[in-house]
């Protein structure tokens, strides 16, 4: 089952079909610990829906939760930024933090700073190096149980954080700099390791870069993930936890405006967003 975050109620897709749930709280349902079972009850009253499009009419499937992320999970980010930060003497920092035992975690976004599916996400207008970071978001609630996915756009600008690692908000929160959607896919058990995570870029309706990894590449699990970002850490509406990208554009890459993003993973679904710098 899949969640929608719409204008008015929250979108439920089972088995292909579509259903408004009535009187649903969006952060309620997503801190609720049995899912199944109120769902099922929710649904016996919702309204179906024949003409839902979740790339034109859902939102970002966020409400007061916090976003954070990630980095250096994956041995290919690990590579790039040392490389991108050598010159400012952070390089091995990166190696170090891959191989510690405490994994890197960062604040990312507060809700008004997300971009839903069809929406703009930013570049920096003080970066000329700017990147997405294509990622497995996790939808955790306040009680640090993962309850679903979705998928994440991290969007970085790569000439700041290797200028200094101490850069790094800097480099990664700022007015839309996150992606999130298109739907929350509810989900007890872990997703495999097979699962893909595709990136493809299209300027003027060309592919410019296309990417793909997978989750056996990731170095952590997603629960040892929330497991060091619950530490003396709290989150009361719950929160989400993006898990570091896998696919990074070669150095001579950058956005561009109205480059066209597309993060694929699948059974999840596909998030889209359009690149502004206004």
């Amino acid at each position: 089952m899949k969640l929608y975050k719409t204008e008015t109620n929250p979108v439920l897709e089972d088995k292909g079909e579509f259903y408004q749930l009535a009187d649903t709280d969006w952060d309620v349902l997503i801190n609720r610990a049995d899912h199944s079972a109120v769902l099922t009850s929710l649904t016996r009253r919702a309204t179906r829906l024949r003409d839902f499009s979740p790339q034109t009419a859902a939102l970002a499937p966020i409400g007061n939760q916090e976003v954070w992320a990630a980095g250096v999970t994956y041995y290919r980010s690990r590579t790039a930024r040392m490389e991108e930060s050598k010159d400012a003497g952070g390089g091995s920092f990166y190696d170090r933090v891959y191989a510690a035992d405490r994994p890197e975690l960062f604040f990312k976004a507060t809700p008004h700073r997300v971009s839903g599916p069809g929406q703009k996400v930013r570049i920096r207008q003080d970066s000329k190096w700017n990147v997405p970071e294509p990622e497995l978001a996790l939808v955790v609630n306040s009680l640090g149980r993962i309850i679903g996915y979705t998928i994440g756009n991290d969007m970085s600008s790569r000439d700041i954080e290797g200028e200094n690692p101490l850069y790094l908000p800097q480099a990664k929160v700022y007015a839309h700099s996150c992606g999130l959607g298109p739907g929350v896919l509810l989900r007890d058990t872990p997703l495999p390791a097979e699962t893909e995570i595709h990136l493809d870029i299209l300027r003027n309706g060309q592919t410019a870069f296309h990417g793909q990894t997978s989750l056996k590449e990731l170095k952590r699990t997603p629960q040892e993930l929330v497991d060091y970002l619950f530490r003396d850490n709290s989150f009361p509406y719950g929160c989400f936890l993006l898990t570091g990208t896998g696919i990074v554009p070669p150095d001579e890459f950058t956005l561009a405006v109205d480059d066209e993003i597309r993060i694929t993973i699948e059974p999840i679904g596909t998030l889209v967003n359009y690149v502004t710098q206004s």
